[in-house]
């Protein structure tokens, strides 16, 4: 087996971070001569307020996830082809860990904040990426003190 990487995911919160995590990654895919995809996931609507509300969703979600792709797609700009650009709608981890399988992942790049005290190391999402992950996961340091 070699050591290389051939498939490179950057998981992005679309935040300004996500800059500095693409880049990590970009750095890696480069090295390793390695396919790089990033991707982004939405929380459907039913999770995020409770899913008890009696209305129609859809075209907010909808728009939610236009603007996700927009904003995905400035980030990633002339780094990550269009066809490489993911947003999914789901659970964080559950959706990254799908996609890597499903895709022949070998290194998911995330962002860690790790600013909520040593038992929440890494952010829930980074976390839960790094327990059910069957490849390597690199968590990039981001949204430090001197940035907040």
């Amino acid at each position: 087996m070699s050591n290389e990487y051939r498939h490179v995911l950057v998981a992005v919160d679309l935040t300004k971070d996500s800059h500095k995590v693409l880049e990590r990654a970009m750095q890696i895919a480069d090295r390793n001569k390695a396919k790089l995809s990033i991707m982004h996931t939405l929380e459907p609507l039913g999770f995020a307020y409770g899913g008890d509300i009696p209305m129609d969703l859809t075209s907010i979600q909808d728009q939610l996830d236009e603007h996700a792709k927009q904003r995905l797609a400035e980030i990633a700009e002339t780094h990550v082809s269009s066809e490489n650009q993911h947003v999914l709608v789901g659970m964080p981890d559950t959706e990254i860990h799908r996609f890597s399988e499903e895709h022949d992942v070998d290194l998911i790049v995330v962002g860690s904040h790790g600013r909520h005290g040593f038992a929440l190391l890494l952010g829930s999402t980074s976390t839960g990426v790094l327990h059910g992950a069957r490849c390597d996961v690199l968590a990039v340091r981001v949204g430090a003190k001197s940035e907040e």
